[in-house]
């Protein structure tokens, strides 16, 4: 009789682990996403959280000596209020926990060092629940930048079923609504080589992804000549928003857990000639990210280039390429068109009084 009882506990656990699985698999609803940078200057209470469903509060630490979760002491104290504080105004929307960011090799070799082994990996994840729940959040968003190696692939995948299994097994035993949890992806080949994230775990385990689809052309590394830095559509075969979006199709993620990235920013490039201001027309030099707030504020000429379908602006050797309304608009009709989730901003204190976010949570609709 043991042997049945045991067995017959252990089939009712994965049953209810495949239950549960499958529920959270099956009811995503549209994703109108932002991220709030804490360094970006704008305070957690500016935040209009009605144009968005979800909200990612960035970002959480990776301890490389612990292998745990942290919040550094500065943010201390805005993380931890942060559900309050938009949900007061907005109580819908959801909000996630970003751990990592854009810090470059640094960062990405501590998340595969961390993702290497069972033990870390354990505690990466024991951390990272702990500390949303702590601080009242919805879930939890990976952006490690970037996995870049055939054993990151295989450790991503490995960090991701065992994180599903730990939510799934927290809210069984705390009766909490699962937490949700995404990740922040590569954007482009351009970017990354996208071969190294595990695509089928990634579709069985993860809610949604954030696919970082900007950057892609960019003045640091053209600065030789004007470029739209984030292109839907890019008719010469090379990178482009639609190219991302086909590559992580191909990996065997279904577009309805694929989120559309939209940058609030763009790039500035000097021109050789005042007189010569479009599309790939020569630059002496590139001049670095601008905000979209300050590009539209400089009182440039701006011009809409519907082949590529991004903006960009020119005011005597100045110029900038970047998306505004009419990009935007267009990305997230495409995102509908086709099928994806949705789409997220990096990051939200960049928009001009929530031009941008307006644009994009109508043209989504519902």
């Amino acid at each position: 009789m043991a042997y049945f009882k045991k067995h017959s506990f252990l089939l009712i656990s994965t049953l209810l682990v495949i239950f549960l699985q499958l529920q959270f698999s099956s009811t995503n609803a549209a994703v109108k996403g932002g991220y709030w940078y804490s360094d970006s200057g704008l305070a957690v209470s500016d935040i209009d959280p009605s144009y968005f469903t979800h909200l990612f509060c960035a970002f959480a630490n990776l301890d490389s000596s612990t292998n745990t979760v942290t919040i550094s002491s500065a943010n201390a104290a805005r993380f931890s209020t942060f559900t309050q504080t938009v949900q007061a105004k907005s109580s819908s929307v959801k909000t996630l926990l970003s751990i990592g960011g854009g810090e470059g090799l640094p960062l990405a070799n501590k998340f595969a060092n961390m993702s290497s082994q069972a033990s870390s990996r354990k505690s990466f994840i024991d951390s990272s629940i702990q500390l949303a729940r702590s601080n009242n959040f919805n879930g939890l968003d990976l952006d490690w930048e970037y996995p870049s190696k055939d054993t990151d692939k295989t450790n991503f995948g490995l960090l991701i079923k065992e994180w599903r299994a730990a939510v799934v097994k927290e809210s069984s035993s705390s009766g909490e609504t699962a937490l949700l949890l995404t990740a922040a992806v590569g954007g482009s080949d351009q970017i990354t080589g996208l071969k190294y994230y595990p695509g089928q775990d990634i579709a069985n385990n993860l809610d949604w992804v954030n696919v970082m689809t900007y950057d892609l052309f960019i003045s640091d590394s053209y600065p030789t000549s004007t470029q739209p830095p984030a292109p839907l559509k890019n008719p010469t075969g090379q990178f482009s928003v639609d190219e991302g979006i086909t590559t992580w199709i191909g990996l065997g993620v279904p577009k309805n857990k694929l989120a559309l990235g939209l940058p609030a920013y763009g790039y500035k490039w000097s021109l050789s000639d005042p007189n010569k201001h479009g599309l790939f027309d020569k630059a002496t030099q590139g001049l670095g990210a601008v905000k979209y707030k300050d590009i539209i504020n400089v009182g440039a000429q701006v011009v809409y280039n519907s082949t590529y379908v991004t903006n960009y602006a020119y005011k005597g050797t100045d110029w900038y390429g970047y998306d505004d309304t009419q990009s935007i608009s267009a990305k997230v009709s495409y995102a509908k068109q086709n099928g994806l989730l949705g789409y997220f901003f990096w990051h939200i204190e960049q928009d001009s009084n929530w031009a941008l976010s307006s644009t994009a949570s109508q043209t989504l609709g519902a």
